[in-house]
C-alpha cells in the first residue's frame, strides 16, 4: 500500500512541480487523504523533486550544456565574461545563494511550522493573487538575455520563498519575473534553470539524511515516486512552455485561490487537522 501511495505522490509531484500551483502544497494536502493519512514529509518531497529536476536537465539539455561550457571557458578567459551563456551561468549561481542560505538557516522551521495546512492555504491564496496581478499588469517586454545581476538576485529571493509550502518555486519566481517586465516564456525558463542547483542540492542532502532518519516511505518507495515524477514532469514542461507562449497564467490563479479557500473551509470545519 505504501508503494502505491508513493507512486501516486510521485505522479502529483511531477504534475504540479512546474505549474505555478505548488507541488509541496499538493503533496502535503494529498497525504492527508491517502490511507496513511500523514504528511509525506520534507525529505520525501525534496528527494522526489530530484526526479522533476532531471526532467528539466533533459528538456533543456542543450541550453544547460552550453551555459556550463561557456561559463567554464570564461573562467580561463577563453570567452568574454559578458558572453550571454557565461553570464547566465553566473546569474544562476548568484540566484541560488538565497535559497541555499535560508534553507540551511531555517531547516527546522521548514520541516515543522511551515508545513501547517493553515499556512499552506494562505500562501496558495496570497501568491495566487500576486501571480494574477503580475500576469495582468506586467509589461512583458524583456527577454532572458536582458536579465541583470540585480534581477537575478531578486528572483533568487523569490525562489527562496518556495521553502514555504503553498508558495510554489516556479510560481514565485515567475511572478517576480513578470513583475520585472519579462515575457512569460523568459520568466518560466529562468525559473526552471534557477531551480536545478537548488533542488539537486536539497534533494541530495535530504537523501543522505534519510539514511539516518527514515521517513514515512522507504528508500525504494521514494525512488519509485522519483522515477514517476521524472516522466510526468518532462511531459508537463513541454506542455507549459507551449501553453504560455499564447496564454496567460489566469487558470492557475483561479485554481490556487479556489484550492486555498476549500482548504481553509475544511480546516475550519475540523475535517482536516493542520
Amino acid at each position: 500500500m505504501h508503494l502505491i501511495e508513493a507512486i501516486i505522490l510521485g505522479f502529483v509531484q511531477g504534475l504540479t512541480e512546474f505549474l505555478p500551483i505548488s507541488s509541496s502544497a499538493h503533496l502535503r494536502i494529498l497525504g492527508e487523504f491517502l490511507p496513511s493519512a500523514t504528511d509525506p514529509g520534507a525529505t520525501f518531497t525534496a528527494i522526489t523533486q530530484i526526479g522533476t529536476e532531471l526532467a528539466v536537465v533533459v528538456y533543456f539539455a542543450k541550453t544547460i550544456g552550453r551555459i556550463i561550457a561557456q561559463w567554464w571557458r570564461s573562467l580561463f578567459g577563453r570567452v568574454p565574461r559578458n558572453d550571454p551563456d557565461a553570464r547566465m551561468g553566473w546569474l544562476i549561481i548568484v540566484g541560488t545563494l538565497p535559497i541555499g542560505a535560508l534553507g540551511f538557516l531555517f531547516q527546522d522551521v521548514i520541516r515543522s511550522t511551515f508545513r501547517s495546512l493553515w499556512i499552506v492555504a494562505i500562501m496558495l491564496i496570497v501568491f495566487g493573487i500576486l501571480l494574477g496581478l503580475a500576469d495582468r499588469f506586467g509589461k512583458r517586454d524583456r527577454e532572458l538575455h536582458q536579465l541583470t545581476y540585480g534581477h537575478g538576485v531578486t528572483l533568487g529571493f523569490a525562489q527562496a520563498l518556495a521553502l514555504i509550502p503553498g508558495v510554489s518555486r516556479s510560481g514565485a519566481t515567475t511572478t517576480v519575473g513578470l513583475a520585472l517586465g519579462y515575457r512569460r516564456p523568459a520568466a518560466a525558463e529562468y525559473a526552471f534553470l534557477l531551480a536545478v542547483p537548488a533542488v539537486f542540492g536539497s534533494g541530495l542532502y535530504e537523501l543522505l539524511t534519510s539514511f539516518k532518519e527514515p521517513g514515512v516511505y522507504s528508500l525504494f518507495e521514494t525512488a519509485a515516486a522519483t522515477v514517476v515524477a521524472f516522466a510526468v514532469g518532462l511531459a508537463v514542461i513541454a506542455f507549459l512552455m507551449e501553453y504560455i507562449k499564447k496564454r496567460s497564467f489566469m487558470p492557475f490563479v483561479v485554481y490556487r485561490i479556489a484550492l486555498g479557500i476549500v482548504l481553509l473551509i475544511l480546516l475550519a470545519m475540523g475535517v482536516l487537522q493542520p
